[in-house]
C-alpha cells in the first residue's frame, strides 16, 4: 500500500491530514447552498463541518435550510462508527430527483448530538454545491460525501489506491 504524501497548505488553507480521528464537529457560518434542477433547494449560514483525517469536510445543514418537499425519505440505512445510524432521503428540486443524495443521523452519538435533524448532501449527485459562493468539487469514489474547496488540501481518501489509508 502506497502511503500518501500530505500536500503543504498555503495561506488560509487547511490540510485534511491535520484533521483528527475520531472526527471533530465544527459549527460554521459560511453561506452553504445546494442546487438541483436549476433551483436552490437548500441555503443557510448555520451549519456544521465534520472534519476527519484524510477527508475533505462534510457539510451538514439544519432541516429548515431545505425548501419544502426537497427531502423525501427513502429506504436504506448505513452505520458510521463515529456518528451512528444514518437515514437517507431523495433530493427533489426543479423537476429533478437525486436518489439517496442526502442523509441524516436521527439519533446521533453524543459527540455528534448537534447533527440531530441536520442533513448532508453528496455534491456529486446534485447540480452544484457552494460554500461562500465557491463551487464545491465532489470527493472521489462515490462513497464519501466530502466537499472539496480551495480551502482544503489533500490528498483525499476516495481516490484510486486510497482504500487502505
Amino acid at each position: 500500500m502506497r502511503r500518501p504524501r500530505p500536500e503543504r497548505p498555503g495561506p488560509g488553507q487547511e490540510s485534511v491530514w491535520e484533521y483528527p480521528r475520531p472526527p471533530a464537529l465544527e459549527e460554521t457560518h459560511e453561506l452553504v447552498e445546494v442546487e438541483l434542477g436549476g433551483v436552490v433547494v437548500a441555503r443557510s449560514t448555520r451549519g456544521w463541518r465534520v472534519l476527519e483525517t484524510s477527508h475533505p469536510p462534510t457539510y451538514y445543514l439544519p432541516r429548515e435550510a431545505f425548501v419544502d418537499g426537497a427531502l423525501v425519505p427513502t429506504q436504506g440505512s448505513s452505520h458510521c462508527e463515529w456518528k451512528g445510524q444514518a437515514a437517507y432521503a431523495d433530493l427533489h428540486g426543479g423537476g429533478r430527483v437525486a436518489p439517496r443524495a442526502a442523509w441524516t443521523y436521527p439519533d446521533p452519538t453524543p459527540a455528534f448530538a448537534a447533527l440531530a435533524d441536520a442533513w448532508a448532501v453528496m455534491p456529486g449527485l446534485v447540480d452544484e454545491c457552494r460554500v461562500d459562493g465557491e463551487v464545491v468539487r465532489a470527493q472521489d469514489g462515490g462513497f464519501y460525501g466530502g466537499w472539496i474547496t480551495d480551502r482544503v488540501v489533500g490528498p483525499f481518501k476516495g481516490s484510486p489506491g486510497s482504500w487502505g489509508w
